[in-house]
C-alpha cells in the first residue's frame, strides 16, 4: 500500500512539473531508493509472543494383584503463554499459566484434583540505568474448581476447602527491577498491596485463608520481592526457579509469606517432554490441620490441631508438549 501511494505521488509530481522539465536524475534516484527501502522494511520486533501447550497422562491397571494396590488413571493439562514488549527503554512482560489435573483411583469413579492453577502476571519497566528499571507489577492467582477434604483417604464432597475465587490473590507493587542478564531478574518493592479474596461464603464464615469470619476480602500492605532464574543446564534440559516473598508491615512482619517454584524440563523429541516441578508454600494466615484435636476431661476442645505450616507439592510428568 505504501509503495502504491508513493508511486501515485511520483506520477502526480511528474504531471505537475512536466511543462517545465522532467525530474532531475538525483531526484529520481532518491525516490526509487525510497521505494526499495519500503520493500525491505524489517518487521516489527517490539513484541515477542509464544507459549507451550501440554497434556500428560499416567495409568495403572491391576487385576488380582497379590501385592495389593489400586488401579488409577490421571491426566493434567497445561497452558503457558507469554507476550513481552521491548522498545527503547520500555519493557512490558506478561505471562499466563493455567493447569488442571484429575486422578481417578480404584473403581468408585471419584475424581480427585491433582493440580489447579490460574496465574497471571504483568510487569512494566522503564530503564533507569544499565541493569535497573523502574517497575510496576500486577499479579492475580486463583483456581478453576472446588477442592474437597480427604477424610481417612476418602474424598468428602460435603467438606469443601477451596473454590473458584476462594482463595484468590491480587498483588499490586511499585519498585525496582534488577536485570543483569537474560537469565536472572529480581523485582524489589517497598510498596505492595495484597488483596485476599474468599468468595465462597461457607469458607468466608469460618475465616478461611486469613479473612475475618464473615468477610470476603482482606487487605495487606507490605514489602515484596520476586526473583527468577532461567537457564539451559545442558542441551534440551532447562531449569527455572522463581520465589515470591511478602511481609505484612502491620501484622507480624517477621512472618514472611513464601511461594517458591522449581521446574526442570527435559525435551525428548519435538512433541514429547518430561518435567519435574515442585512448589513450596508458607502463609502465616492459612491454618492447616497438622495434628489431632485435643480435648480436656470435660470434653471441651482446647487445641484444634490447626496452625500455619509448610505446604509442598511435587509433580513428575511425561507427555505431549507443543511450543509456538
Amino acid at each position: 500500500m505504501k509503495k502504491l501511494l508513493l508511486s501515485i505521488a511520483l506520477l502526480s509530481s511528474v504531471g505537475l512539473f512536466a511543462q517545465d522539465s522532467l525530474l532531475s536524475q538525483p531526484e529520481k534516484e532518491k525516490i526509487f531508493t525510497a521505494l526499495q527501502q519500503d520493500d525491505a522494511a524489517p518487521a516489527d520486533t517490539s513484541w515477542k509472543k509464544g507459549g507451550t501447550l501440554g497434556l500428560n497422562f499416567s495409568q495403572v491397571y491391576l487385576e488380582n494383584w497379590a501385592a495389593g494396590g489400586q488401579s488409577s488413571l490421571s491426566g493434567t493439562a497445561l497452558v503457558n503463554l507469554f507476550a513481552n514488549y521491548s522498545k527503547g527503554k520500555a519493557s512490558w512482560d506478561n505471562t499466563l499459566d493455567l493447569a488442571y489435573g484429575l486422578l481417578r483411583q480404584g473403581d468408585d469413579g471419584v475424581l480427585i484434583k491433582t493440580d489447579d492453577r490460574i496465574d497471571f502476571a504483568s510487569k512494566y519497566g522503564y530503564q533507569a540505568s544499565q541493569k535497573w528499571y523502574y517497575a510496576a507489577l500486577l499479579n492475580f492467582r486463583t483456581q478453576f474448581a472446588p477442592g474437597y477434604a480427604l477424610v481417612d483417604g476418602v474424598l468428602d464432597e460435603s467438606n469443601i476447602i477451596s473454590d473458584l475465587l476462594a482463595p484468590a490473590y491480587t498483588l499490586a507493587s511499585l519498585g525496582m527491577d534488577y536485570k543483569p542478564n537474560d537469565k536472572f531478574t529480581a523485582f524489589i518493592s517497598p510498596a505492595t498491596y495484597k488483596l485476599t479474596i474468599v468468595m465462597n461464603d461457607s469458607l468466608a464464615d469460618i475465616g478461611a485463608f486469613g479473612v475475618d469470619p464473615g468477610e470476603n476480602f482482606r487487605s495487606e500492605i507490605g514489602g515484596y520481592i520476586r526473583a527468577a532464574y532461567n537457564t539451559e543446564v545442558v542441551e534440551n534440559v532447562s531449569f527455572l526457579t522463581r520465589v515470591d516473598l511478602f511481609s505484612n508491615y502491620l501484622n507480624n512482619p517477621g512472618n514472611i509469606d513464601i511461594n517458591w517454584e522449581v521446574l526442570i524440563s527435559m525435551k525428548i523429541n519435538e512433541f514429547m517432554n518430561a518435567t519435574v516441578s515442585t512448589q513450596l508454600l508458607y502463609d502465616d494466615d492459612i491454618a492447616l490441620q497438622k495434628k489431632d484435636e485435643v480435648f480436656n476431661d470435660e470434653g471441651v476442645l482446647i487445641d484444634s490441631g490447626q496452625g500455619p505450616g509448610v505446604q509442598f507439592k511435587e509433580v513428575l510428568a511425561i507427555g505431549f508438549s507443543y511450543k509456538f
